[in-house]
């Protein structure tokens, strides 16, 4: 069969791999190709095995896996092939020089568009995946424009708004896709190309075209806005402990506005993984650069309630068992950034499980996907850690269970199994709000969930 289109896709990581899998699934005229320089990487994506757990990815990539969709290290055979080329590529905080610790990292992308000049042959449409600071399309433009080779490039900007865990749902039924291009012949030929790839399967009325530096700038004001919520009701969670509030009863009676709604309202430790914290602090840089400071600021202060949530959920820790955890067991259920996924970047649980190491602690970790990373992220310092698959394994003999991944198993356990095993006086610490606390402190449990009131058998 004659192959309609030759996608390339630069970067197999989060991003690209469940990208392209399903639009191999969806569009079986195309050839779509995932190349990546991490040889260990692409080898798992073509085993039995997958580098990435989401629900529904696994049986995608085995329908299209070597029919239309391939995964290679050979990037310049890749980019000569290509008509498009999605530039999926790690684009982490920098850590160094200018801008270290908020300004995006483009050492990666910038090597990316340096090769693609090198090996491409024919004209190309690169589309921008990776999340990227407004305006970046400019520098790639100025980088491709300066080959000599006479073929062209057309930049455009296809931000991803994929949840961890739904992925693949957020791909096959996306709130919307964005298109950003330029607003000339060439870039509205290129926007139709993306255009004609997404309308396989999603309504017309679903994809929305902008210009380009409106599709980059949405992809970070959209991850600010969903942040902001979530510090918004955690700062106000601190006020219901102090008050005999219910952060949940809150939650319900804010969300029934219909002005609000009722998403990324529940209380809880705060946001982690790669997207959230990144992206708002890339949004605080370009403002800072801007001159626009009170902006700047309104938009940090976001991660700063993040970073307090998780600090007041270790002190309540501390304070609540009697000021001192020294060589106490802890039993940390979940070290995922959130449910239905091994992704631990920026969790909550690397900064919980470092304090409590800081406090003395002994500390038990069990979670159903994300313990091989959890050893990754405490290398080094993990003298006083157990890594556990066997919840009930990692409860014995501990003085607390301190729940900080909302994993479904965790919410059907046997607490009172658990409770016999444990210590005493035995404690929970919901970092979730997603267990019965009224069951628990009936066991016999002492139980202090998030915003609300805790339920204890002291005097």
């Amino acid at each position: 069969m004659e192959v309609e289109r030759n996608i390339l896709c630069i970067g197999a990581g989060y991003v690209g791999g469940p990208t392209m899998a399903v639009i191999a699934s969806k569009c079986p005229g195309y050839r779509i190709e995932v190349v990546d320089i991490n040889e260990e990487r692409i080898q798992q994506w073509n085993s039995g095995n997958i580098p990435i757990y989401e629900p529904g990815l696994d049986e995608i990539v085995k329908q299209v896996r070597g029919k239309n969709l391939f995964f290679s290290t050979d990037i310049q055979k890749g980019i000569k092939k290509a008509d498009i080329i999605f530039v999926s590529v790690n684009t982490p905080t920098k850590t160094f020089g200018e801008g270290a610790g908020m300004a995006s990292d483009l050492q990666h992308w910038e090597k990316t568009a340096h090769t693609i000049i090198e090996y491409a042959d024919s004209n190309k449409i690169i589309v921008e995946k990776s999340t990227l600071p407004v305006r970046t399309a400019e520098a790639m433009e100025r980088i491709l424009k300066a080959s000599n080779k006479g073929i062209t490039f057309e930049v455009v900007s296809n931000p991803e708004f994929l949840a961890e865990g739904s992925a693949i749902r957020d791909l096959l039924e996306p709130d919307r896709v964005l298109i950003g291009a330029h607003q000339t012949p060439e870039g509205r030929t290129a926007e139709k190309e993306l255009v004609d790839i997404y309308a396989h399967w999603i309504p017309r009325e679903k994809i929305i075209t902008t210009n380009l530096w409106s599709s980059e700038l949405s992809k970070l004001v959209a991850n600010a806005f969903l942040a902001q919520r979530i510090s918004s009701i955690n700062a106000v969670s601190a006020l219901c402990e102090k008050t005999a509030a219910d952060i949940s009863e809150i939650a319900y009676a804010v969300g029934s506005d219909s002005r609000i709604g009722p998403k990324f309202l529940n209380a809880s430790i705060g946001f982690g993984g790669s997207c959230f914290k990144k992206d708002i602090l890339n949004l605080v840089y370009i403002a800072k650069s801007y001159g626009l400071n009170e902006a700047a600021e309104y938009w940090e202060m976001v991660v700063k309630m993040n970073e307090h949530q998780k600090q007041r959920f270790v002190q309540r820790i501390v304070k609540e068992m009697f000021n001192t955890v020294a060589d106490k067991k802890i039993a940390m259920f979940g070290f995922a950034f959130k449910a239905n996924t091994g992704d631990t970047r920026e969790s909550a649980a690397i900064f919980i499980t470092k304090q409590l190491l800081e406090e003395r602690a002994i500390v038990a970790v069990t979670d159903p996907r994300a313990l091989d990373n959890a050893r990754m992220d405490l290398k080094g310092i993990d003298r006083k850690v157990i890594y556990e698959p066997d919840p009930y394994k990692a409860a014995e003999g501990a003085y607390a269970v301190a729940l900080v991944t909302e994993w479904e198993e965790f919410k059907t356990l046997d607490y009172e199994r658990i409770y016999k095993s444990m210590k005493k006086p035995a404690f929970v610490f919901d970092g979730r709000n997603v267990l019965d606390h009224k069951k628990l402190y009936e066991i016999g449990f002492n139980v202090y969930p998030i915003g609300k009131t805790q339920l204890t058998h002291f005097e």
